[in-house]
């Protein structure tokens, strides 16, 4: 019963959100990580896919609790950090039970999250791998076509990778590495990111909301 209740949220989304906005969040966790890294990301991926798109998306983008019911008002939800991660088990239930529900999410490791998030990923589905997606997934070919990641900023001298994790053939889980998109939306100032990489990182990210809210 919990879970046809869960599903029934996400039928309707129009009606849900309330006046056709979709409303998008920022998941906040435990384990000393920086949840709250890159603050104006999201808002402005936001500004972005409403200016250049007409997509209807709320700009009140809030924080929201990996544990809390609240998590499935948001039909996407992004998470980002450099360093720990932890879920409790009833944590990691409840976001299992958003993502199989219908809900999406985005964890771009902003350096250093690595190797504690595919822990934490693996808590949430046991039974599932995080498989590569190739250069000809939908993702990359929404509204702007991109073959496989685009590298905003150099860490390790590596390429970007997007993996994911599918539920019932559907991709639910995205998780960007060595690409640092999450940089890439910040204000210009906050790393001084030549207009064209900024230009990249935000037109993926408009790929990533077009493919999470059309599934």
């Amino acid at each position: 019963m919990k879970k046809l209740i869960v599903l029934a949220l996400w039928l309707v989304p129009a009606v849900l959100l309330g006046q056709g906005t979709y409303k998008v969040a920022v998941l906040k966790y435990k384990g000393g990580g920086d949840y709250y890294a890159n603050p104006s990301s999201l808002p402005n991926l936001v500004k972005f896919c409403n200016r250049e798109l007409k997509m209807d998306i709320a700009e009140d983008v809030p924080y929201v609790d990996v544990g809390s019911a609240d998590l499935f008002q948001y039909p996407f939800v992004h998470m980002t950090g450099h360093g720990n991660v932890v879920f409790s088990s009833s944590e990691a239930d409840n976001l299992r039970t958003y993502l199989e529900a219908g809900g999406f999410l985005h964890i771009d490791d902003n350096y250093g999250m690595d190797q504690f998030i595919r822990v934490e990923i693996k808590k949430i589905f046991p039974n599932s791998e995080l498989v590569e997606l190739p250069g000809n997934h939908g993702i990359f070919h929404q509204k702007f076509n991109f073959n496989g990641l685009p590298k905003i900023h150099e860490h390790d001298d590596k390429r970007a990778q997007a993996f994911g994790i599918f539920h019932e053939g559907k991709l639910v889980l995205l998780y960007t590495y060595q690409t640092d998109l999450g940089d890439g939306w910040e204000d210009q100032p906050v790393h001084n990111d030549p207009t064209e990489k900024r230009k990249e990182a935000l037109q993926m990210g408009a790929n990533i909301l077009m493919y999470a809210f059309s599934r």
